[in-house]
């Protein structure tokens, strides 16, 4: 009983640690990314608003109304957004050993502080993003807000978990693979044009839509848009491959990344 007690103490001082310095590694990073640039974190606003507004303006010249609803930014917005947190938080992660490296000589740094901290920090920014950009499209157009919250919270978890899947596995793969960064550039620009921002999956002829399910994105695309569009009901959406992908690639990524790499 009293080795049981001793062990549950030991595991509540650990955490306590934990946390203390992943919210001190958070701390770090909003000071010296969002805090040394001009406009800080109005940026990270300004952008996916920008690429939405361009987005809007462009396929409104050719296109009467879009595949869902008749507002162009609502519908780009609900693909590029939950888009941006994948890539940002996939970007970020990957980057973690780099910018948390000469904090890791210190026994209270961990990988996995460095890695929960810039993955909790910038999926919240994101979300914070989404949330501002989404309620400031309803203000100006006037919109009315039918949403499906399980959809959308199901659309946000996904993203955000491929993202941190996906990220963990670079970080490991770019320390072992100088060329990884180049190779991981060029296989990943195509994944914007074909993860559903500007078309419906349904839409697509049989044998697309046979080799597209199997991006993680495509998913997520749909499911977002299923939050905010009430007559928009896909059945292809399978979290359980979104999740799934997203495990296989943050335990080898995770396991391989810890103390060698970070320590090196």
């Amino acid at each position: 009983m009293v080795n049981a007690t001793g062990a549950a103490t030991a595991r509540g001082h650990w955490l306590i640690a934990s946390l203390r310095t992943i919210v001190a590694l958070m701390l770090r990073e909003m000071a010296t990314t969002y805090g040394r640039s001009p406009g800080g974190y109005l940026w990270a606003v300004l952008e996916p608003v920008g690429g939405i507004a361009v987005l809007s303006l462009a396929f409104s010249v050719f296109l009467e109304r879009p595949a869902l609803g008749t507002n162009f930014p609502l519908f780009y917005a609900t693909a590029c957004l939950p888009f941006t947190l994948y890539s940002v938080l996939a970007q970020k992660v990957a980057l973690s050993i780099v910018f948390s490296k000469p904090l890791l000589a210190y026994p209270a740094v961990t990988f996995a502080d460095a890695i929960l901290a810039r993955f909790a920090l910038n999926a919240l920014t994101q979300i914070v993003v989404f949330a501002l950009v989404i309620l400031g499209i309803h203000a100006i157009f006037g919109l009315r807000a039918a949403l499906d919250w399980p959809a959308i919270l199901l659309g946000l978890s996904m993203a955000a978990a491929l993202g941190l899947g996906v990220g963990t596995l670079n970080c490991y793969l770019r320390a072992v693979f100088p060329l990884w960064d180049t190779i991981w550039s060029i296989a990943n620009r195509p994944l914007f044009l074909v993860s559903g921002i500007f078309f419906l999956f349904e839409g697509l002829p049989a044998q697309m839509r046979a080799l597209l399910w199997f991006n993680p994105l495509i998913h997520i695309t749909g499911a977002m848009r299923a939050g905010f569009y009430p007559s928009y009901r896909p059945d292809y959406i399978s979290p359980t491959l979104v999740f799934g992908i997203s495990l296989v690639t943050l335990g080898p990524g995770f396991w391989r990344c810890a103390i060698p790499i970070a320590r090196s």
